[in-house]
């Protein structure tokens, strides 16, 4: 196989997360267009399926300690890549630390190296200074991005212009799953990361308080693990929602919750172009999302897939679950629209945008 069909897929793990599940299926994606592919993982932690040669550094160097640590690891890199003969770089790793991106730079050399930026806090991809960041990246091949408005950001903030907006991906699937045991008849849905800074879970607690969802027999399903998951189990009992709200472990398959949920929520903080929104609406289930900083407001068309609604108050977000449990027209419309709203994200469509930006 020619050496410019090997392609290298840089991330923190191919474990829970959307930017993890992201390189696991870009992984698939690009084997099926017949290129090599080696998943060089900077930590031990493995739930999705893949394809290709994985290199799982976390696991690899488990026993060294500190600054020791990452150097043999970019050392191993460096010379994996070379005795690869691998010319093709996609690192999706968030990058917030300079010293550590100018080794990485060395590192990667003269290869071809795109650069993933999966969120609107470009704090975690990008150093401070304009200098430094331009120093990075200006020679990169491109900057990926996964929203316009991240695209905007970098290009305002840092005047680099090499970036390319690709949407992540979503499967369809016309098979409906069973309902999992244990589901209350009628639920929201919240999938992802439990942590409060990011997802800010207690708007999504503040708005389901405030609501008519428990007076309606609407639970609330909260799907996932975190470093806030005691926080917000705590949280719960205080407010006393603890016989309307169920916090369900971290599962891989998620399909059979969203197919049988009323509507899927989000309340984060910022984004960038939102998995759970996309499975959600590719799943036929709509969606009630806050208009938070990238993302949302390229995928939630209002009343017509879902409802988009002003972020960080707990009465709007209130009011929108109110209206998909009143108005029965309104909410069947979304469903009805769900998928064909998200068909420009299918498989075949974002694989082909990525074959488009590798061969150029």
């Amino acid at each position: 196989m020619n050496n410019n069909r090997k392609i290298a897929i840089v991330s923190a793990s191919l474990g829970v997360g959307g930017a993890e599940r992201f390189a696991a299926m870009l992984g698939t994606m690009l084997h099926g267009l017949g290129y090599e592919i080696h998943h060089l993982i900077i930590l031990d932690f493995v739930t999705y399926e893949y394809e290709g040669r994985l290199v799982n550094l976390g696991k690899m160097f488990a026993q060294e300690q500190g600054v020791f640590r990452a150097v043999k690891k970019g050392k191993y890199i460096a010379r994996y890549l070379h005795d690869n003969q691998i010319d093709t770089i996609i690192d999706l790793r968030s990058r917030p630390m300079l010293v550590r991106e100018i080794f990485t730079k060395w590192i990667y050399g003269q290869r071809k190296t795109y650069f993933m930026v999966h969120s609107a806090n470009l704090e975690m991809y990008f150093p401070k200074s304009r200098f430094w960041a331009k120093y990075l990246y200006t020679k990169a091949t491109k900057i990926v991005t996964v929203s316009k408005a991240i695209e905007q950001k970098i290009q305002a903030q840092y005047d680099l212009t090499n970036t390319q907006t690709i949407y992540n991906p979503v499967i369809f699937t016309d098979a409906v799953s069973d309902k999992p045991s244990g589901l209350p008849e009628t639920y929201f849905l919240f999938f992802g990361r439990l942590e409060d800074a990011i997802k800010n879970l207690s708007l999504l607690l503040d708005g389901y308080e405030l609501s008519e969802a428990k007076a309606k027999g609407v639970h609330l399903v909260l799907l996932g693990d975190g470093s806030d998951k005691n926080k917000i189990a705590a949280k719960i009992q205080q407010k006393q929602l603890g016989q309307f709200v169920t916090i369900i472990p971290f599962q891989k398959e998620v399909l059979s919750y969203i197919q049988h949920a009323k509507a899927t929520l989000l309340t984060s903080r910022f984004e960038g172009f939102p998995m759970s929104l996309i499975e959600s609406l590719a799943a036929g289930t709509p969606v009630i999302s806050v208009d938070c900083e990238s993302g949302p407001n390229e995928i939630v068309r209002n009343e017509v897939n879902g409802l988009l609604v002003e972020n960080h108050k707990p009465q709007a977000l209130a009011n929108a679950m109110n209206l998909f449990i009143a108005d029965e027209n309104l909410y069947r419309n979304c469903k009805n629209n769900a998928k064909q709203s998200v068909e420009h994200l299918s498989l075949n469509a974002i694989t082909q945008a990525w074959q488009q930006l590798l061969n150029e």
